[in-house]
Protein backbone atom coordinates (compact mmCIF):
# COMPACT_ATOMS: atom_id res chain seq x y z
CA UNK A 1 0.00 0.00 0.00
CA UNK A 2 2.85 2.30 0.80
CA UNK A 3 4.35 2.08 -2.66
CA UNK A 4 0.71 2.66 -4.32
CA UNK A 5 0.45 5.85 -2.19
CA UNK A 6 3.82 6.66 -2.95
CA UNK A 7 3.49 6.25 -6.93
CA UNK A 8 0.15 8.06 -6.39
CA UNK A 9 1.67 10.85 -4.59
CA UNK A 10 4.30 10.80 -6.93
CA UNK A 11 1.88 10.68 -10.34
CA UNK A 12 0.00 13.93 -8.60
CA UNK A 13 2.92 16.14 -7.98
CA UNK A 14 4.42 15.37 -11.58
CA UNK A 15 1.35 16.90 -12.72
CA UNK A 16 0.71 19.72 -10.14
CA UNK A 17 4.71 20.34 -11.57
CA UNK A 18 4.03 20.41 -15.36
CA UNK A 19 0.45 21.98 -14.51
CA UNK A 20 2.38 25.07 -13.06
CA UNK A 21 5.32 24.90 -16.39
CA UNK A 22 2.01 24.95 -18.34
CA UNK A 23 0.84 28.13 -16.40
CA UNK A 24 3.94 29.51 -16.38
CA UNK A 25 4.30 29.34 -20.22
CA UNK A 26 0.95 30.41 -20.93
CA UNK A 27 1.15 33.32 -18.62
CA UNK A 28 4.62 34.19 -20.73
CA UNK A 29 3.09 34.43 -23.86
CA UNK A 30 0.30 36.22 -22.83
CA UNK A 31 2.91 38.51 -21.47
CA UNK A 32 4.66 38.69 -24.34
CA UNK A 33 1.66 39.20 -26.34
CA UNK A 34 0.49 42.33 -24.75
CA UNK A 35 4.10 43.71 -24.43
CA UNK A 36 3.89 43.32 -28.74
CA UNK A 37 0.19 44.65 -28.85
CA UNK A 38 1.36 47.85 -26.52
CA UNK A 39 4.57 48.49 -28.64
CA UNK A 40 2.15 48.11 -31.70
CA UNK A 41 -0.54 50.62 -30.42
CA UNK A 42 2.21 52.95 -29.37
CA UNK A 43 4.12 52.74 -33.33
CA UNK A 44 0.25 53.69 -34.49
CA UNK A 45 -0.43 56.22 -32.35
CA UNK A 46 2.99 58.11 -33.71
CA UNK A 47 2.51 57.09 -37.55
CA UNK A 48 -1.24 58.71 -36.87
CA UNK A 49 0.12 61.50 -35.12
CA UNK A 50 2.52 62.13 -37.81
CA UNK A 51 0.39 61.57 -40.84
CA UNK A 52 -2.21 64.10 -38.98
CA UNK A 53 0.58 67.17 -39.05
CA UNK A 54 1.06 66.16 -42.39
CA UNK A 55 -2.75 66.69 -43.58
CA UNK A 56 -2.52 70.32 -40.82
CA UNK A 57 0.39 71.32 -42.75
CA UNK A 58 -1.85 70.33 -46.69
CA UNK A 59 -4.71 71.77 -45.41
CA UNK A 60 -2.42 75.37 -45.25
CA UNK A 61 -1.09 74.88 -48.00
CA UNK A 62 -3.77 74.24 -49.95
CA UNK A 63 -5.66 77.62 -47.82
CA UNK A 64 -3.06 79.40 -49.20
CA UNK A 65 -3.07 78.25 -52.77
CA UNK A 66 -6.38 78.91 -52.70
CA UNK A 67 -6.10 82.43 -51.16
CA UNK A 68 -3.55 83.09 -54.48
CA UNK A 69 -6.31 81.79 -57.02
CA UNK A 70 -8.53 84.05 -55.43
CA UNK A 71 -6.18 86.84 -55.55
CA UNK A 72 -4.95 85.88 -59.16
CA UNK A 73 -8.53 85.77 -60.27
CA UNK A 74 -9.14 89.52 -59.13
CA UNK A 75 -6.30 90.38 -60.70
CA UNK A 76 -7.22 88.88 -64.52
CA UNK A 77 -10.53 90.59 -63.94
CA UNK A 78 -9.52 94.05 -63.65
CA UNK A 79 -6.98 93.42 -66.10
CA UNK A 80 -9.57 92.70 -68.38
CA UNK A 81 -11.79 95.36 -67.86
CA UNK A 82 -8.61 97.55 -67.79
CA UNK A 83 -8.02 96.17 -71.22
CA UNK A 84 -11.69 96.76 -72.25
CA UNK A 85 -11.75 100.08 -71.27
CA UNK A 86 -8.81 101.42 -73.22
CA UNK A 87 -10.23 99.82 -76.31
CA UNK A 88 -8.65 96.94 -76.73
CA UNK A 89 -10.33 93.03 -77.43
CA UNK A 90 -10.08 90.74 -74.81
Amino acid sequence: MDATVTLFGSVLAALGVLGAAVVAYLGKRGENALMGFSNLTEKLQIERDRLERQVAERDAKLAELSALHVHDQSEIARLLMDNQRLGGTP
